[in-house]
């Protein structure tokens, strides 16, 4: 039901954003100067089921990754339409050009920069420990021999392959709180924010184990070679980073979190508006 909705939420914002621009068919780069599959609309490969960051609700896409982005689109006068896709197949998706974009809190690593070309990173992040209530375990070093459970294609998949875990690889961040609900896996590698999600919303049924910094910044990502597009994004980031709206959806997806003191969202040369409501 969710990507019914999801594609259905997308075709009508494709819809406004024909509208918007008075028809979308303009090739020529005067019209269409960032290479857009429809001229003033940026398509945006992103996912359903993963809260705080991007995640679907009331029909409407959301979470910190797509609000930010939503609001750099703005800054270049442009209509984000949001498609939900699954994290496995969204880079090279990207790089044929199904979307002009990837929103879904993706890691800056070498591996994925032969598939596609990445902004300024935005944000950071951590992986989680996730496990059913009651387990014994209590931190990553403990997960030899277990059924261990990652999203297919993901950071946490690249960390558990790399520590020779052998994961059970799944689709969707749904697929993976399943299996630690019905006792089939014994841990999941998540992104934190995304399992300290789940594991609220389980019920009791799963909880925190333990969390530490993930090695490299998020980022938005574009088909390899789209440059007058990945400097407009950035452009566009640097913008929403001085004038604080960064650091207020910061402040409303990861209420209390600590920001690292290393850590310089964008290019680094715009100065974050600390937000009124943002935890020091």
């Amino acid at each position: 039901m969710s990507r019914f909705v999801a594609l259905g939420a997308g075709a009508v914002l494709a819809a406004a954003g024909v509208t918007a621009c008075g028809g979308g068919d303009s090739s020529g780069a005067a019209g269409n100067p960032y290479g857009l599959a429809q001229a003033g609309v940026l398509r945006a490969g992103t996912l359903t089921d993963a809260p705080p960051n991007v995640y679907l609700k009331d029909g409407k896409f959301t979470g910190f990754d797509n609000d930010l982005l939503t609001a750099v689109a703005g800054k270049l006068g442009l209509t984000v339409e949001f498609v939900g896709t699954d994290f496995s197949a969204l880079l090279s998706q990207v790089n044929n050009h199904k979307f002009d974009v990837g929103s879904s809190s993706i890691t800056i690593t070498e591996a994925r920069k032969k598939t596609v070309d990445f902004g300024n990173g935005y944000d950071f992040g951590y992986f989680g420990l996730d496990v059913p209530a009651g387990s014994p375990i209590t931190g990553f070093d403990q997960l030899a021999g277990k059924r261990v459970v990652v999203v297919q294609g993901t950071v946490q998949d690249d960390y558990a392959t790399g520590k020779q875990l052998d994961p059970v690889r799944v689709p969707d961040y749904n697929g993976a709180i399943n299996q630690l609900k019905a006792g089939t896996a014994d841990a999941w590698i998540a992104p934190a924010e995304i399992g300290e999600k789940s594991a609220a919303d389980s019920n009791g049924k799963i909880t925190v184990a333990a969390k530490q910094l993930s090695p490299a910044p998020t980022a938005y990502a574009v088909a390899r070679g789209s440059d007058k597009l990945r400097e407009a994004l950035n452009k566009g980031l640097d913008e929403v980073i001085a004038d604080g709206t960064w650091s207020r959806l910061q402040a409303q997806y990861y209420p209390g979190r600590p920001i690292p003191a290393d850590f310089k969202p964008g290019s680094g040369t715009a100065s974050a508006v600390p937000s009124a409501s943002a935890a020091s």
